[in-house]
């Protein structure tokens, strides 16, 4: 990234781990510039890189937000159709990190932010970005993601099922709904030999399943940073005999008398590479776990898909759909276990997705070959 600075041209390394691309006008602002002017520049698409207080620099970021929101009301529109308002919303989502993504900070190797009162967050940016070997520029938008994701890590989220804490790592999504764990942990084992947990992340499904006894859990992703999540909370929670991370697509190799997948929710597209865990364009994970489960599977063997029906409240995949896809794959259901949400947002009345949110059910659905 390049910029001009006091008559001259400077140039540091773009970081970004939700693969943003650097801006193409960058501005150095200091304490000085205040919100009304910070806005005004984002929204003709100028970058801004902050030589002033660090401190300041959050408030100005905070500022900035409340003026994102208070826009976004001001225009705020009836959606014809739910997914009308999911579309919106997600809109509206990608204008603010646009936006707040454009007040940049800089690092030095270290890490260390060369600002006045900057914090300690050198593990915090090596877990989010790696080792910083030179002068580079983020985003402090998605450093204040990144040092609150290093907080989650440190203090970790504890999952009653596991009665244990999992730690997850920047990038991997965190387990802070249960319900789905609770369904996992409630149904009855075809087998107690082996189970395949397709696309672990944090590796808690695959930690549950060996807590309650399968000799051998085999758990994949095709992301880096979930295997060495998943194989850290393995250890940490004393089954690393029992479970095994394995970077891959998919299925590992084999068959096993059980596969567990529990894939995005949402069918639309990510907008970084943090929205992996969330979003499954075209629902091409469900699908494809639907269309390979059986040549996987051991005779007599089960699929246990773990999935919240959050889609189709939003009219973005149907029942029938979903049940096609099932039939169409040569397996039926043996079994539908339910449960409702109890995470914040099903009661949360200001949440846009709210009326899809009271309906959604989790259902993990027990599949077998027909």
């Amino acid at each position: 990234m390049t910029w001009a600075e006091a008559g001259h041209s400077r140039t540091a390394r773009w970081r970004s781990a939700n693969g943003r691309l650097a801006p193409a006008r960058v501005e150095v602002v200091d304490d000085a510039l205040t919100a009304d002017e910070a806005n005004r520049m984002a929204s003709q698409g100028i970058a801004m890189l902050w030589h002033g207080d660090f401190h300041n620099a959050r408030q100005i970021l905070n500022a900035m937000d409340r003026r994102v929101g208070a826009g976004k009301k001001k225009k705020k529109k009836t959606a014809d159709t739910p997914a009308d308002g999911f579309y919106r919303h997600r809109q509206a989502r990608s204008h603010r990190a646009r936006i707040l993504g454009l007040l940049l900070i800089p690092l030095d190797p270290g890490p260390v932010v060369p600002l006045r009162r900057s914090p300690d967050i050198q593990d915090a940016v090596v877990e989010a970005y790696g080792e910083i070997g030179g002068s580079s520029v983020v985003s402090l938008h998605e450093l204040v993601g990144a040092i609150g994701a290093h907080e989650w890590r440190k203090n970790g989220v504890f999952v009653d099922a596991l009665q244990g804490r999992i730690h997850p790592h920047y990038g991997t999504f965190f387990p802070t709904r249960s319900e789905y764990v609770d369904l996992v942990a409630a149904a009855a084992l075809p087998s107690d030999t082996l189970a395949f947990d397709v696309g672990t992340g944090t590796g808690v499904l695959a930690a549950l399943l060996a807590r309650r006894g399968v000799h051998r859990v085999v758990a994949t992703d095709n992301e880096p940073r979930a295997i060495a999540c998943a194989a850290e909370n393995f250890r940490n929670l004393g089954v690393q005999d029992r479970a095994e991370a394995v970077l891959g697509d998919m299925f590992p190799p084999g068959r096993a008398p059980l596969i567990v997948c529990n894939p995005p929710w949402i069918p639309a597209t990510p907008h970084s590479s943090l929205d992996n865990a969330v979003y499954d364009p075209g629902s091409r994970m469900l699908y494809r776990f639907l269309s390979e489960l059986s040549s996987h599977l051991e005779p007599g063997g089960e699929g246990w898909l773990v999935l919240s029906d959050l889609a189709e409240h939003l009219g973005l995949r149907t029942r029938d759909e979903l049940l096609g896809a099932i039939d169409s794959a040569g397996l039926e259901v043996l079994e539908r276990l339910d449960t409702r949400p109890t995470h914040p947002k099903a009661s949360d009345r200001n949440d846009p997705l709210f009326q899809a949110r009271t309906a959604e059910v989790t259902s993990l659905w027990r599949l077998v070959p027909r």
